[in-house]
């Protein structure tokens, strides 16, 4: 299935804008609206961390409320930790929203991302609110416009649209996504809204989206930390011309497989872009005992500082690894585990192995590297992606705040 060019506006029916309202001290775009022209099916998953931002906490809360509209998100301030000023803010942005568009203000779900323990602009919010809702287009180049007015450290805009024919007619899944730093499984990786002009039942939609993120966008680490106002939201507002998905039919599978294909490309750009980072890490064990072995080995080599240095060093050292995959909790025998960098062995049955280290040093040269671990314990699997620790991921977070 091919990920093709285009941004959130791509499905019939949504309109999308960002602008600059003045909460990033830099000038650059900080507020993005994403906008069905009709009533949408909507689901969601949200942050684990028990800290959790205002914003997060209120679309959680109106979720299973009334047809939704679109979701507001602003960066620059992650509306957290601010007490009850911070849920009121969010409503005021939110009914901001829906008297601009015609529309309940339970209609609209809200976001933030940025700086936590300060308070909303609400002057500038509702003057960007006012600015955005005017300038709404169909346009790639307003949903583009979106993308950039979510990102703070991000380098990349992270963008993607799949289209699958179901009935004889497309449906179109478009998505956008934002993260670079604070970023671990448990859906605490990034703020990510998909768009879809399918129709399918909000309990469906929300079955579908909870497998997907697990295998996708839960399986990026950049740096073992679970942010506080982190979601993935999509939209189906059924407007394409397709009959009704169905549970159980070819057509749910496809569906759901065009969901996987874009979760993943998502996720991917995230773990390139991880902040500093130079490389993108794909992590993939094999032959584990049960899904949660497999789990526990990928996850603890991802968040490994010593396995991230290493692979930023250009150094095959193997050994970390290894220990990584020991002390991760997970039950396996470490005589039957081969380790590979790309396709070159550099450890056979938990021991030392000779091995050609210019080749090693053309493998980790590159700017994506896979390490796969081949366990002999049974037949389970699972990957996880992430990036290297560079000089810059310290010098971006020593003044993040500042």
């Amino acid at each position: 299935m091919e990920i093709l060019k285009g941004s959130i506006t791509a499905p019939e029916g949504f309109l999308a804008e960002g602008v600059a309202c003045g909460l990033k001290k830099n000038g650059q775009p900080d507020l993005t609206l994403v906008i069905s022209d009709t009533d949408a099916t909507v689901a969601g998953v949200f942050t684990t961390n028990k800290v959790k931002g205002h914003s997060l906490v209120r679309s959680m809360e109106k979720l299973n409320g009334t047809p939704k509209r679109g979701i507001i998100i602003n960066s620059g301030n992650a509306n957290a930790c601010v007490g009850d000023e911070g849920l009121s803010d969010a409503d005021t942005m939110a009914a901001a929203v829906a008297h601009a568009i015609g529309c309940h203000p339970d209609a609209i779900l809200t976001g933030s991302t940025g700086v936590i323990g300060k308070r909303l602009d609400m002057n500038a919010v509702l003057s960007g609110v006012t600015q955005a809702t005017r300038l709404l287009d169909t346009s790639e180049e307003a949903g583009h416009r979106a993308e950039k007015a979510i990102m703070t450290t991000d380098l990349i805009a992270k963008e993607g649209v799949v289209r699958i024919q179901a009935g004889g007619q497309t449906i179109t899944l478009a998505g956008m996504a934002k993260g670079s730093g604070m970023i671990h499984p448990n859906m605490a990786t990034m703020i990510g809204v998909m768009t879809t002009d399918a129709r399918i039942a909000q309990p469906l939609l929300q079955q579908m989206l909870r497998d997907v993120t697990g295998r996708t966008f839960n399986r990026v680490s950049v740096d073992g930390d679970t942010s506080v106002c982190d979601m993935v939201v999509i939209m189906a507002n059924g407007r394409s011309q397709a009959p009704e998905i169905q549970p159980g039919t070819p057509e749910a599978t496809l569906f759901q497989e065009a969901m996987t294909t874009l979760a993943t490309h998502l996720s991917r750009l995230i773990a390139r872009d991880g902040e500093g980072a130079t490389k993108l890490i794909d992590i993939v064990v094999n032959g584990a005992a049960t899904p949660e072995d497999a789990y526990k080995i990928v996850l603890a080599v991802g968040r490994s500082p010593l396995v991230k240095t290493a692979m930023f060093g250009e150094d095959a050292n193997w050994g970390r690894i290894l220990t990584a995959a020991g002390y991760s909790g997970a039950d396996f025998d470490p005589a039957g585990c081969d380790i590979y960098l790309g396709s070159l062995k550099v450890c056979a049955h938990g021991n030392a192995l000779l091995f050609d280290e210019s080749e090693a040093k053309k493998v980790l040269k590159k700017d994506e590297i896979q390490i796969r671990i081949e366990l002999q314990d049974g037949g389970f699997s699972d990957r996880l992606w992430t990036c290297d620790f560079s000089y810059d991921y310290v010098k971006i977070n020593g003044s993040y705040r500042t």
